[in-house]
């Protein structure tokens, strides 16, 4: 989103699978998280054109459907969603002006909630995985362990992962910073209830630090804005010759040109992908000047998403990197914004992209170059022998 934070899921699950399936590694890891709302996105898109997966007749008739509910009197967003809908676009979603000025703020790395992470028990509960240093979740005193029962009066045993994130973040319209929301929690046989102040927190998309081997982790959750260059920098500022381990576990995507930029972080230019949008051929390529001969390892797994999977298959099929841990999770379609009647957003499908060899991603993923099971403590320990053995 794997443990990752519940930041910046989308508050209304409405949606259906559309929202859902875009946090899917939240369901392949079995954990809770808010990673990056929205999957791989072209930013230089025109807002108001019509980017579709099988060409201009679907952009034409979610654009018509919104035209005509408004006309209408009616909903312009929910017409707009049905017809997305009927097109069968898997990742294609509609958002309220409001959904997607959160989307929008999320890509800038700041998130309304109240700072947990959590995963989903064998026995369908939720417990608290992490709670973020400062958030109001720690303020209120729960820590990780603790078993989450219910939010706003609602049990959540059982309810899917997405659910419980949804009840947490409160609708779009009703629920801003500095609204409340009350928590059950349980801590061994006692429990309690707690009212938290949702508040604007911020994300950190790249962390960096050492092994006890001297390799460097530079673990990626999303590519939000300014994550590529945070990579470079990363990479630049760390010891010299030593191994890099590149952490996209649970990273479920984000942005195109942020994967691009952390690519030429470890490429001296170059292809990175291609893509196709309505036939249309388009290359990606790499910023020069990346460092060429450092160890690399990238460590990967089921929740290891999109433009975290474009990334990955550039560098395994460049020979830049190792890919160590589980088969990715096989998200390889573009999406595109476009400004729909009454201001709503649709985000549909613009095309497919393939690695630098020509390999189709979506619904295959990567297939690592070594496999092991990457949620074992040990995993980063296996990364680092493998960063050993292409260092000697």
């Amino acid at each position: 989103m794997s443990g990752r934070d519940l930041f910046c899921q989308p508050r209304r699950f409405r949606h259906g699978a559309a929202l859902t399936l875009v946090f899917a590694s939240v369901l392949v890891a079995g954990a809770a998280t808010g990673s990056l709302p929205g999957s791989d996105r072209k930013e230089t898109a025109d807002p108001a054109r019509s980017a579709v997966p099988a060409g201009a007749a679907v952009g034409a008739d979610v654009t018509r459907a919104a035209a005509e509910a408004l006309a209408d009197g009616k909903s312009p967003t929910e017409a707009a969603e049905r017809a997305v809908s009927r097109s069968g676009d898997r990742w294609g979603a509609v958002y309220s002006r409001g959904e997607y000025e959160e989307l929008e703020d999320a890509l800038d790395g700041r998130y309304t909630g109240v700072g947990l992470a959590a995963r989903r028990t064998r026995d369908g509960g939720i417990e608290v995985t992490r709670v973020r240093p400062g958030s109001p979740a720690a303020d209120a005193g729960i820590r990780a362990g603790d078993r989450l029962r219910s939010v706003d009066g609602e049990p959540v045993d059982g309810r899917p992962v997405a659910e419980v994130v949804a009840l947490l973040r409160g609708d779009a319209a009703d629920a801003p910073v500095g609204t409340t929301v009350r928590l059950g929690v349980q801590r061994g046989t006692r429990a309690w209830t707690r009212t938290v102040r949702r508040a604007e927190l911020r994300t950190e998309p790249v962390t960096v630090r050492r092994l006890a081997g001297g390799a460097t982790v530079v673990k990626v959750t999303s590519f939000t804005r300014g994550a590529g260059d945070r990579v470079r920098t990363a990479v630049r500022d760390s010891p010299a010759g030593s191994g890099i381990v590149l952490d996209l576990r649970g990273n479920s995507g984000g942005l195109v040109a942020e994967a691009v930029t952390a690519a030429g972080a470890f490429l001296d230019g170059g292809l990175v992908a291609t893509y196709d949008i309505d036939g249309a051929q388009r290359a990606l390529h790499a910023p020069a000047g990346g460092d060429t001969a450092r160890p690399l390892v990238a460590l990967v797994d089921g929740g290891t998403m999109s433009a975290a999977e474009l990334l990955t298959g550039a560098l395994q099929d460049r020979g830049r990197a190792v890919v160590v841990g589980s088969r990715t999770f096989g998200k390889g379609s573009v999406q595109m914004p476009s400004r729909l009647p009454g201001g709503s957003v649709a985000e549909l499908t613009v095309g497919h992209y393939r690695t630098p060899s020509g390999r189709g991603v979506d619904g295959t993923g990567i297939t690592p170059d070594l496999e092991i099971d990457p949620a074992l403590p040990s995993a980063l320990t296996r990364a680092e022998s493998v960063l050993d053995g292409l260092g000697r």
